[in-house]
């Protein structure tokens, strides 16, 4: 049998509200062993039944963020029909907001989340670097706007993250000598590949920090100067081989690197 605390947020929206609402209520009994369960854009009374009757067979708090006047009073009905405690955290703020305005509540649910194609776009943009990270799976570089590659620590990846806010489908392929050149890059259009780079110095620096942090020996042939100039004279052979521009990465913040992506590929027109 299950002997934990479980806290249900039931929300018509994204459900952030309670989510917070309820960290910040849990952070004050840290001792307490509990499990949160999440149920968002809940806008069906069957699924209030079906919820809430999981609940009922656990110690269980509903909480509960809704707009939607025919969800609240179900949520209500259901907890109290099957003794379920319950919150309603919003109607109370609704209620003396719509007396001191005098007016009432629009009653629309994630008015704070403007669902619309630019947020979807970013969403899947956001979803595709992180799929189509370090080399991961080469068959989507033919779906990027931008194919980003580069030696180890030439912030291939913090770039890719960045351009996917900006709603620009990005994937990164690191390069390594030892390692052929995969023909999937050569079939990418020249106007969408960006080869990095970084000082030696740099990369050293980056590197031993790298090492420290997962608690290895600085020894180790990754962070060695030689092997660094080794890798970077390959990537630069390959950068000349594919004809691609080159950035230098080492005194530039990932908002200016990825300026000058958006400029050279000229994506920074469309997204205006």
């Amino acid at each position: 049998m299950d002997n934990r605390y479980h806290i249900f947020i039931v929300s018509d929206s994204l459900g952030e509200t309670a989510t917070h609402v309820a960290k910040a209520a849990m952070n004050q009994f840290l001792n307490k062993d509990y499990i949160v369960k999440k149920y968002n854009y809940v806008r069906d009374e069957n699924a209030v039944e079906e919820i809430v009757m999981e609940a009922s067979r656990h110690k269980s708090v509903v909480l509960f963020t809704t707009v939607l006047d025919e969800m609240r009073i179900k949520l209500i009905s259901s907890c109290e029909q099957h003794n379920v405690t319950y919150h309603d955290i919003l109607s109370p703020v609704l209620n003396q907001f719509a007396e001191f305005f005098a007016d009432k509540p629009v009653g629309k649910p994630g008015t704070m989340y403007k669902l619309d194609d630019d947020y979807f776009e970013r969403v899947a943009a956001i979803e595709f670097a992180v799929k189509y990270d370090d080399g991961k799976d080469l068959r989507g570089l033919k779906y990027a706007d931008v194919v980003l590659l580069g030696i180890s620590r030439t912030s291939k990846t913090p770039l890719s993250m960045y351009l996917s806010h900006k709603n620009v489908k990005v994937a990164n392929v690191p390069l390594v000598p030892e390692i052929p050149v995969a023909k999937e890059i050569f079939q990418v259009p020249k106007n969408k590949l960006i080869g990095l780079t970084n000082s030696p110095d740099k990369l050293n620096e980056i590197r031993m920090e790298r090492l420290k942090s997962l608690g290895l020996s600085s020894d180790v042939e990754y962070a060695n100067m030689d092997r660094i100039l080794q890798e970077l004279d390959y990537a630069e052979k390959v950068y000349k081989q594919l004809g691609c521009p080159i950035i230098n990465v080492a005194n530039k913040a990932i908002e200016e690197t990825a300026s000058i992506i958006l400029e050279i590929t000229g994506l920074n027109m469309k997204l205006k």
